[in-house]
């Protein structure tokens, strides 16, 4: 909490300091890949995020499955190994 009375430039700073690393967090910029066909296997599809991701997560996944990341990341795909045929939507970042 801010004590009353503090000059604005001071609050701003405080602001900055605040808001500076929750708008930084790769997770902001994260795409949603809805409705990844995975099969039991490996599976390579485009993220379209035209960088480097950062990482992955499932965010849901319609049966029982292991998956895992089966090939380093690169810039424009990403390459999922299932023990199970799912479908997943996928986040990207």
């Amino acid at each position: 909490m801010l004590p009353l009375g503090l000059p604005l430039e001071r609050m701003q700073t405080i602001w900055k300091s605040q808001l500076d690393p929750l708008l930084k967090n790769q997770l902001n910029e994260m795409q949603i890949i809805s409705g990844v066909v995975l099969k039991n296997g490996a599976t390579t599809f485009n993220h379209n995020l035209g960088r480097l991701q950062q990482g992955w997560t499932i965010l849901d996944v319609n049966g029982a499955a292991t998956i895992y990341r089966s090939q380093p990341f690169n810039a424009q795909t990403l390459t999922l190994t299932s023990d199970a045929a799912v479908t997943v939507n996928v986040g990207v970042f």
